[in-house]
C-alpha cells in the first residue's frame, strides 16, 4: 500500500530542483533590493506602512525589519543580517549582498548538474581559507585611539547618512563610545546610542536657544 500524504490544498507542490531554484531566486530578489542602497552613494528607500506612515531610510537593518518578507529562505537571510547588526552595529546590507552573490554563483553550478552538497562543501573550504586570511590581514586597534575610532565612525555613518551629517555625527559617536566603553568589558551598543542621542538633542537645544537669542 502506498504512503498517504496529507497536504494543505492551498500549498504549492514542487520537485526538489524547482524548490532549490526558488530559494536561490528569493535570495537574488533580496539581493537586488538591497544592493542599490549600499555605500555612500546608495539610494534612499521609502517605506509606507499600513497606516499610511512613511519612512525614508537607507539603513539595511531598518529595511529588513520593515519589509514584509514571505519566502522562508529570504526570511532566514534577513534574520542573519539583522543578527549581524545586533552584534556589531553594522554590516547588514553587506551580509545580504554576500549571501546573494554566493547563491548566484552556486546557481551556475546547479544548472550544470552539480550536487548541492558538493557546493556546500566548497563553501566550507572557502570559509576556512578566508578566516585564515583575515587572521593574518587584520590590524589590531587600540580602543583608546581616538583618530582610529573617528575613521571607523565616519566610514560607517557615511553609508547611512548624507556626507555633511555623517561628518557632524562622527565626533559625537566617537565621544559616546569612549564614554561608555569599560575596560575588559564588551561595548554596550544600546548605551552608545542613548549617549549619542542625548548629545544630539543637547546640541539642538543650544542651536535653538542661540537662534532665539539672535
Amino acid at each position: 500500500m502506498g504512503s498517504v500524504k496529507t497536504l494543505n490544498p492551498n500549498a504549492d507542490v514542487m520537485g526538489r530542483h524547482a524548490a532549490t531554484f526558488m530559494c536561490v531566486n528569493a535570495a537574488k530578489g533580496l539581493h537586488e533590493v538591497m544592493k542599490t542602497n549600499f555605500g555612500p552613494k546608495g539610494t534612499i528607500k521609502m517605506l509606507v506602512g499600513g497606516a499610511g506612515d512613511i519612512k525614508l531610510t537607507k539603513d539595511g537593518n531598518v529595511l529588513l525589519r520593515e519589509m514584509q518578507i514571505q519566502n522562508p529562505t529570504a526570511v532566514m537571510i534577513a534574520r542573519t543580517a539583522v543578527a549581524q547588526d545586533d552584534v556589531t552595529g553594522d554590516g547588514t546590507t553587506s551580509i545580504v549582498l554576500l549571501i546573494g552573490e554566493l547563491l548566484k554563483q552556486a546557481e551556475r553550478y546547479l544548472q550544470e548538474g552539480s550536487h548541492p552538497r558538493v557546493i556546500v562543501e566548497g563553501f566550507d573550504i572557502a570559509k576556512k581559507a578566508l578566516l585564515e586570511f583575515l587572521d593574518g590581514f587584520k590590524t589590531p586597534v587600540d580602543p583608546s585611539d581616538r583618530e582610529m575610532l573617528r575613521c571607523v565612525s565616519r566610514t560607517s555613518l557615511s553609508t547611512k547618512l548624507a556626507p555633511h551629517l555623517a561628518e557632524q555625527l562622527t565626533d559625537i559617536v566617537t565621544d559616546a563610545v569612549l564614554t561608555i566603553k569599560q575596560p575588559e568589558q564588551p561595548l554596550d551598543l544600546y548605551m552608545v546610542r542613548r549617549r549619542a542621542l542625548v548629545t544630539v538633542m543637547f546640541c539642538q537645544c543650544l542651536h535653538s536657544t542661540a537662534a532665539a537669542a539672535a
